[in-house]
């Protein structure tokens, strides 16, 4: 142990005697008590990151959260995290990596020699570890876990909603019509599998000039209020462009940022769940 050892174990690179698990680690794969679905029919729109927002803004509210990340050959919940550590195993259970927030991760970046390697896996494969990830990790009892999924409605999609208990999904799109046609593929496949649509995030929304104020509608007029409509969903949230929100992604401090003013009636409906 180093005489500088601040006894923060999730942030550390060194690989010592005196490495401790994550708080919550307890040896076995302990309750999980809501898992939540964030999904897209198409990849780019920033599922990723409202999984990252969604999960600081309940751990600061004082939920155990976690985070599995389902997009095995696209991860990226790690970066935003700034996880970059291999996680452990205590021989029966892999424990997840902790965030400097306290929210419980898996990635398959967390398991790899380097995170720079790609994943060249077939379907099958792919959705096998994703199996994996729920039933072989020491989530040691969340409230609520998200789960990051890659775009479209293919296998791991598929996996994932007839694996895990999920209670509902958040659709996240952008102002593009084209975005917005690809939600209803997401929409109806969740019907196909009789879960539930708790809510439609529209992320890059707008810039809102920070002299004048004036909102700039960057990627088009905004169709989240027709899209809702149309698909029968009932909760909406915009977020809009932020260059901070994109410098605190790169240095891998999401958490520091505070999203809740946007996602709140998002928060709202999962926290009633």
């Amino acid at each position: 142990m180093s005489e500088h050892c601040d006894q923060n174990c999730a942030s550390c690179s060194a690989d010592c005697g005196e490495r401790k698990a994550c708080p919550g680690f307890q040896g076995s794969n302990t309750e999980v008590k809501k898992v939540i679905g964030i999904v897209s029919g198409k990849g780019g729109v920033g599922k990723s990151l409202v999984t990252a927002l969604l999960a600081s803004a309940l751990a600061k509210k004082g939920l155990r959260t976690a985070v599995l990340d389902a997009d095995i050959t696209g991860p990226s919940i790690p970066k935003l995290f700034g996880l970059h550590e291999p996680v452990l195993s205590n021989g029966k259970f892999i424990q997840p990596a902790c965030t400097r927030g306290g929210i419980h991760a898996i990635s398959m970046n967390l398991c790899l020699p380097d995170e720079q390697d790609p994943v060249v896996w077939r379907g099958p494969l792919i959705a096998g570890v994703v199996k994996q990830f729920w039933e072989e990790v020491d989530w040691g009892g969340v409230d609520c876990m998200f789960v990051d999924m890659p775009p479209g409605t293919g296998d791991v999609p598929l996996t994932v909603f007839q694996t895990l208990p999920v209670k509902g999904i958040v659709v996240v799109t952008t102002p593009q019509e084209l975005a917005g046609m690809i939600v209803g593929k997401a929409v109806r496949m969740a019907g196909l599998m009789h879960i539930p649509v708790l809510g439609l995030v529209e992320n890059m929304a707008y810039y809102q000039c920070p002299d004048c104020g004036k909102r700039h509608e960057i990627f088009g007029k905004s169709r989240l209020e027709e899209t809702a409509a149309a698909f029968g969903i009932g909760t909406t949230a915009r977020i809009p462009i932020d260059p901070k929100i994109a410098s605190l992604c790169d240095e891998g401090k999401i958490e520091d940022f505070d999203a809740g003013v946007w996602l709140t009636p998002i928060l709202d409906v999962i926290r009633a769940l």
